[in-house]
This record gives C-alpha cells, structure tokens and sequence, in this order.
C-alpha cells in the first residue's frame, strides 16, 4: 500500500509553510500536483515528493543582470587598492 502526504505532513517536514507557497510551488517549480482524495482533501504520494526533492538544484544559479553588476561592484570595493 502507497503511503499518502497531505498538506500537514508536507508543512512538518519543511517542504512548504502555507498553502499560497504550495500552489506557487506546483506552478512555477514542477511540484506534483498530488490527487484530490475528495473535493477539499488532496494527497501526494511519498515517491513524488522524494522524485520532485531530488530533481531540485543544490546550487543557486549564478547572478544576472543587476545582481551581476551588483556582486563585482562590491568584490571590487572589497580588494585593497595597490600602492603606487
């Protein structure tokens, strides 16, 4: 028998804190959608939730644009400036 996550079993083990951050996870970020149990009650399975955990980065991706320029400009301040 499969064993079934519901929301409360997902926000105890620290994978989403609320239910707007659950539907943002499932529409931006490739979250299972689970199954509807009944209208109000959805379920994930275990081995989604292990699938969609293992499939997520585990580095951040490299700054673009502003952050970029943000990023240089303080490694840049950060260095001692040579003596002439």
């Amino acid at each position: 028998m499969t064993v079934l996550l519901r929301f409360a079993n997902l926000k105890a083990n620290g994978i989403v804190s609320s239910w707007p951050q659950l539907r943002r996870l499932i529409e931006l970020h490739g979250f299972p959608k689970g199954r509807l149990l009944s209208p109000n009650v959805r379920a994930w399975t275990g081995d989604e939730i292990d699938e969609w955990l293992a499939s997520r980065p585990t580095e951040p991706a490299p700054a673009r644009g502003a952050a970029k320029t943000k990023k240089a400009r303080k490694a840049a301040a950060a260095q001692p400036e040579a003596e002439a």
